[in-house]
Formats: C-alpha cells, sequence, structure tokens
C-alpha cells in the first residue's frame, strides 16, 4: 500500500494495523517514497522472558499499593523516581 504521510498521519492505527498483519506501507512525501512501515518480528527464547518476568514482578512489588501506604508516600516515591 502506498500513502501520502498527511493520510497517513490520519489513519495511523489503521496503517499501523495492516503493518501488523504482514502488508507493507509505503509512505510518500512530494510523490517520492520517504518510510515504510513493515512487521517486526520480535522472538523471545526461554532467557528473556525469565529476565522480563523477574523485572515485571519486581515493578509490581515496587508499586503494590497496600491499605496502610499514604498518597503522599506515594507521591513521594514517585518524585524520587525522576531524578
Amino acid at each position: 500500500m502506498i500513502t501520502t504521510l498527511r493520510d497517513g498521519k490520519a489513519h495511523l492505527s489503521e496503517l499501523v494495523e495492516r503493518a501488523s498483519r504482514g502488508e507493507d506501507v509505503l509512505i510518500t512525501v512530494r510523490g517520492k517514497v520517504k518510510a515504510k512501515l513493515t512487521r517486526v518480528e520480535v522472538t523471545f527464547d526461554a532467557k528473556d522472558r525469565k529476565a522480563w518476568i523477574r523485572e515485571l514482578r519486581a515493578l509490581q512489588r515496587k508499586h503494590t499499593v497496600s491499605s496502610k501506604t499514604s498518597s503522599e508516600k506515594i507521591f513521594s516515591e514517585l518524585r524520587e523516581d525522576r531524578v
């Protein structure tokens, strides 16, 4: 599929969906192809998957809120994370 940049911006979600299904989407500017959206093949081996799960669990523990946690403490921790 070929689309202009202007139309592509207006229909980006649709174009990404089409690309994810395997259709290449060419984007033109002033009649010249400038970019291509295409599907990305992402593969995780068992080692990557285990590392991702460990990271996710650590984030869950860090951000789990108990009924004893005050909103001020939560905001304070979030501010510290930004620094």
